[in-house]
């Protein structure tokens, strides 16, 4: 008799261990510290129950440091009402290709049939986009089509190795890459001197003659207006006319930044910041950014350092998807208790 009940005790011990470890698991602690609330009696029936809602509330108002020290949080945003509509309702049909998306089709580039274009704001750039985008980068996971969505007037985006020849602009056009021989944002205009036109041109060829692109976009001059753009003159002085950004994995652009058409650009190298992206690389710095954060940190950068101007939230609409995007992945790992 009693080497039964020693054997129920064990079991009983075991059994409070083990709901011990699941709550723990549920409040985000690690095994091994305890705090007296943990404790739990077997004759109470409502502590359990009390204590998640408890940690859930924790949760709400604990905000990780990397939370509270992200720039998100301070964006000058347009309205995320129709984005929190488009959420509600689920996935919605591309009206291009009539695929099942949700927020706007990636292989597109345009939103979804429950995602007016109206509702979505649009960013006015000082500068030309290009994109290179690596074949085996997936388009569903890939944040640059964010920036064609946002910014469709001055973003291109290229599928390697369907990429222009830059050759002949690079006077004009710089390379967003880190390497020994990268520079920092606010010497872009000192460095662009040294690629004039007589330096890319060769001797038998007409300076004057634009170059040709491989399925490259032909962008009109339009008029633009004070308060939706920088005006030419501005640009004037630093040369830069366009930048490049690849779209790639880390351990992928070297098939891209070897490419002898993206040879003698100069190359920039953004300042040091922790990403946002939901997706890190891992083995990866939390410096490596995604693609739409480095636009849009490169543009700040600009337009603080070479532009020589305040900055008051001209391009915060760039991360409209991706903020929205953001809280909605870091609210649904808060309530499956992975923060």
């Amino acid at each position: 008799m009693v080497l039964v009940l020693m054997h129920r005790s064990e079991y009983t011990g075991k059994l409070l261990h083990q709901l011990q470890r699941v709550r723990q698991h549920l409040c985000g602690r690690k095994p091994g510290k305890n705090p007296p609330m943990l404790t739990m009696s077997l004759g109470s029936s409502t502590q359990g129950p009390k204590r998640s809602t408890e940690c859930l509330e924790s949760q709400e108002l604990q905000t990780p440091s990397s939370f509270q020290d992200n720039p998100l949080q301070q964006l000058q945003l347009a309205s995320q009402e129709v984005l929190e509509k488009a959420k509600k309702s689920g996935r919605s049909k591309c009206p291009r290709c009539s695929s099942s998306r949700m927020f706007y089709c990636y292989t597109c580039f345009v939103p979804v049939e429950t995602v007016p274009t109206k509702e979505i704001p649009t960013v006015k750039l000082p500068l030309k986009i290009d994109i290179i985008k690596h074949p085996n980068e997936t388009d569903g996971k890939s944040t640059a089509v964010h920036a064609k969505l946002l910014a469709p007037d001055d973003v291109t985006i290229y599928k390697y190795p369907c990429i222009p020849e830059y050759e002949e602009k690079r006077h004009e056009i710089a390379l967003i890459f880190p390497g020994p021989n990268s520079v920092s944002v606010k010497d872009i205009a000192f460095h662009l001197q040294k690629y004039t036109k007589k330096g890319v041109c060769n001797s038998d060829d007409d300076c004057s003659k634009e170059p040709v692109l491989k399925q490259a976009k032909i962008e009109p001059e339009e008029e633009k207006s004070p308060n939706e753009c920088i005006p030419s003159s501005r640009n004037e002085g630093t040369g830069l006319k366009k930048i490049i950004f690849i779209d790639s994995t880390w351990n992928q652009t070297n098939k891209i930044i070897t490419d002898e058409r993206l040879q003698g650009l100069l190359q920039i190298e953004l300042k040091t910041r922790k990403t946002c992206f939901w997706r890190h690389q891992k083995g990866k710095p939390d410096t490596y950014l995604s693609t739409i954060e480095a636009i849009y940190y490169f543009l700040v950068d600009y337009h603080q350092e070479v532009l020589k101007e305040n900055y008051k939230g001209q391009y915060d609409n760039l991360l409209f998807f991706f903020s929205f995007m953001y809280t909605l992945i870091k609210n649904a790992k808060c309530c499956a208790g992975k923060e």
